[in-house]
C-alpha cells in the first residue's frame, strides 16, 4: 500500500493492516534520514497553488511489486498521479486506487478510469452548492 503523508496515512494504515501488507508513505520534502536514492516526483497541490517534489526511498519499491495507492480524498488526481509516476520509475504495477471521498465534479478519478487505471470509492461527490447541497453519485 502506498500513499502520500501526512492525511493518507490513517486510511493507509488501515488497509494495509487488514490486507496483512507492508504501508508506504511518500514524503513532501526529503528530510536528512532519507537516503540520497529515492524516487521522486513533482506535484501540484492544488489547495495550497504550489508545487512539491514526493520522495520515496528505492529500498521501499521493487521491480514488479503491486501496489495499492490509498488516500484520503481525490480530486484532480495530482498526488495520484504522482504516486503512480513513482510505482512506475520502480517497475512495479498500480493494481488500483482507493479513496474515501473523490471530489467527481474535478474529474481526477474519471481521468484516471479512462487512462485505465481501477480507482474505487467509498463516496463520490458530484456536486456541492454553496448552501451546503451535496450529491453523491449512484454507484
Amino acid at each position: 500500500v502506498l500513499t502520500v503523508e501526512s492525511s493518507g496515512i490513517a486510511i493507509a494504515a488501515v488497509v494495509a493492516m487488514m490486507m496483512e501488507v507492508p504501508l508506504v508513505f511518500a514524503k513532501k520534502n526529503k528530510s536528512s534520514n532519507i537516503s540520497s536514492e529515492l524516487y521522486c516526483a513533482v506535484v501540484h497541490s492544488f489547495t495550497h497553488n504550489s508545487d512539491f517534489n514526493v520522495v520515496v526511498e528505492k529500498d521501499y519499491i521493487n521491480k514488479g511489486d503491486r501496489i495499492l495507492i490509498v488516500d484520503d480524498f481525490l480530486a484532480i488526481g495530482n498526488a495520484v498521479s504522482g504516486l503512480v509516476d513513482i510505482v512506475h520509475q520502480a517497475q512495479a504495477e498500480v493494481v488500483g486506487v482507493t479513496v474515501a471521498i473523490e471530489k467527481g465534479f474535478q474529474g481526477g478519478g474519471d481521468h484516471l478510469r479512462e487512462i485505465g487505471i481501477r480507482v474505487d470509492s467509498m463516496a463520490i461527490v458530484d456536486s456541492m452548492t454553496d448552501d451546503g447541497e451535496i450529491t453523491f453519485r449512484q454507484q
